[in-house]
């Protein structure tokens, strides 16, 4: 899929494999087991996705928990609200961290320094079981759900039930939930598990080019709902002093929820729930 200038670094962690290069179109890219994470052109379509529908529907975000998102991104975006007081940051890869710091510090953009974060290297639900604080907001960036890999086992029902029990009453989370396109089984899946846990759920997508696919994201809430925001966003944003936006306007954030109509016929139709004993799993 991309032309690969050169590798700038390669290894095995305890985890997976951690490769950063150089590509023809996108520059420097961040790949886990093989798969494209991050790129320096194109990371913010996906950050900014990911964080701002639920972290602008939320009233007021002060306590965010973040699962995984080794690279920085997440925290990056997360700490541009001003209400934050407290981004915990837990990631099982303490490499991951190290190594995108060294070679794609523009990802994390000073997050890690920021005397709000608060790194936590081990296992996402272990945190999540153990955990006796609450969280306005949580966000899972994981990678995706292979087959014996990190992260398979946070996106059953069982962990979204754990999720949903540290958030606050007025508490949302949301998830990368994989291609809406390659794996939309899967992406159904997540809406239909995190639906399980949540009195209300709902998913959207963006295009990301260097994943060459729509990627899907599936939020729950226990108060506001991020497709509300549909119409004022912009005045949204503006009200809670988040500024320029690289990605998400008002046009770009309304085109976030209209999935397809195949896809919205696939998802009603589709009765599936991940569980512990049966979850799912993203071909590779």
């Amino acid at each position: 899929m991309h032309g690969i200038r050169r590798t700038i670094h390669s290894e095995r962690s305890e985890f997976q494999d951690i490769d950063v290069v150089e590509s023809e179109d996108y520059g420097r890219m961040l790949l886990l087991d093989g798969k494209v994470q991050s790129t320096v052109r194109d990371e913010h379509i996906y950050h900014e996705s990911l964080v701002h529908p639920a972290m602008v529907a939320h009233a007021s975000p002060k306590e965010v928990l973040i699962l995984g998102g080794g690279e920085g991104g997440t925290l990056r975006e997360v700490l541009r609200h001003p209400s934050v007081e407290r981004a915990v940051m837990v990631d099982i890869d303490r490499r991951v961290v190290q190594v995108s710091k060294e070679y794609m510090p523009e990802l994390s953009g000073g997050a890690f320094e920021d005397p709000r974060a608060e790194l936590v290297f081990g296992d996402g639900r272990r945190y999540v079981e153990e955990c006796v604080g609450e969280f306005d907001v949580a966000i899972v960036d994981l990678t995706d759900p292979l087959e014996g890999g990190p992260g398979a086992m946070l996106y059953t029902k069982e962990f979204y039930a754990l999720l949903s029990r540290i958030l606050k009453n007025d508490g949302i989370m949301v998830t990368q939930a994989t291609s809406t396109y390659y794996s939309d089984y899967c992406f159904a899946t997540i809406l239909k598990t995190v639906g399980s846990a949540f009195q209300t759920a709902g998913g959207y997508h963006v295009w990301v080019p260097s994943y060459d696919s729509t990627w899907g994201f599936v939020y729950g809430t226990k108060g506001p709902d991020p497709n509300g925001l549909i119409g004022r966003f912009e005045e949204a944003t503006a009200r809670k002093g988040l500024k320029c936006l690289r990605y998400l306007d008002e046009k770009t954030y309304q085109a976030l929820f209209a999935l397809p109509k195949e896809l919205v016929e696939k998802i009603r139709r589709w009765e599936l729930v991940a569980t512990d004993a049966k979850p799912t799993f993203m071909p590779v």
